[in-house]
């Protein structure tokens, strides 16, 4: 599958349980010792519908993070938005239930090499990966802080498990329903002069990373974002989730999110130009 997805495999995995989280679903999936070689940022294709669907295209899904076990080799866990057909026909898989998947693929957040200040920006259910993004950077020494953000409360995931992952916690939702009233894109510019932040690591609705850059470009600040793009493939063959980028020479390419991505420098990103083409 290429460099960037030389570890990645197709497994029959077995699922080994489906809460009800909110609005959402959290599964856990036994993949084995194919856990070792995720990392936070890639992403699972999931075959989805069963053998009489008509639903031919796999499905990705960001994989929250992963347990490695002695026992069964590891587990991945998946936070899941019962939208489209293939995703509701992933909310209703039982414990035991075994799913066709590919894993892991894409581009992974890059982890600093020394301790720095990151700030973990997430909106929707999209934070759920920035949990286990948070445990690997406190690992490395990191102080981290993390901003959370939605329309409205529901839609918050896990505020209780983020304030448990990081040094500070801060909610923002649109009603005032929970924490404080606006944009979660609010406070960074106080934030990165406060807490003296060097990276920035977001996930979320393509608006708010394109509002993280808006802040970030231009200052030292690095912004690493996850991006949401549709992927028909996974593996960089159908070109449907191409995203316009520029480097620092002024060079324009058209960067598969599934390979190049999902996570990408947001300085790179040419988001005035995302779905309108070049």
């Amino acid at each position: 599958m290429g460099e960037i997805n030389r570890n990645a495999r197709q497994i029959m995995a077995q699922v080994v349980s489906n809460k009800r989280v909110g609005q959402y679903h959290q599964l856990i999936i036994n993949i084995g010792d194919v856990a070792q070689h995720c990392k936070p940022g890639n992403f699972v294709a999931i075959n989805v519908g069963g053998d009489t669907s008509r639903m031919i295209l796999r499905r990705a899904f960001a994989i929250s993070r992963v347990s490695v076990s002695s026992v069964s080799g590891g587990t991945m866990e998946l936070i899941v938005a019962p939208h489209g057909q293939g995703s509701m026909w992933l909310c209703s898989q039982h414990e035991g239930s075994v799913l066709d998947v590919v894993v892991p693929l894409g581009t992974a957040f890059g982890i600093p090499t020394e301790p720095v200040q990151v700030l973990l920006v997430g909106g929707g259910y999209g934070s759920a990966p920035l949990f286990g993004l948070a445990e690997v950077l406190k690992a490395r020494g990191c102080r981290v802080d993390m901003l959370l953000g939605a329309s409205t409360a529901s839609k918050i995931y896990a505020p209780m498990e983020g304030k448990r992952a990081v040094n500070s916690l801060r909610i923002y939702t649109e009603d005032a329903t929970m924490g404080q009233m606006g944009r979660v894109t609010d406070p960074i510019q106080a934030l990165i002069q406060d807490l003296d932040i060097a990276v920035i690591y977001s996930c979320g609705p393509m608006p708010m990373l394109a509002a993280i850059d808006a802040i970030t470009r231009g200052s030292d600040v690095i912004h690493q974002c996850a991006v949401e793009e549709s992927m028909a493939c996974g593996i960089g063959v159908c070109m449907t989730c191409v995203l316009p980028t520029i480097d620092g020479e002024g060079n324009i390419a058209m960067l598969r999110s599934c390979i190049d991505g999902p996570v990408m420098d947001g300085e790179k990103v040419m988001w005035d130009k995302v779905g309108k083409g070049l």
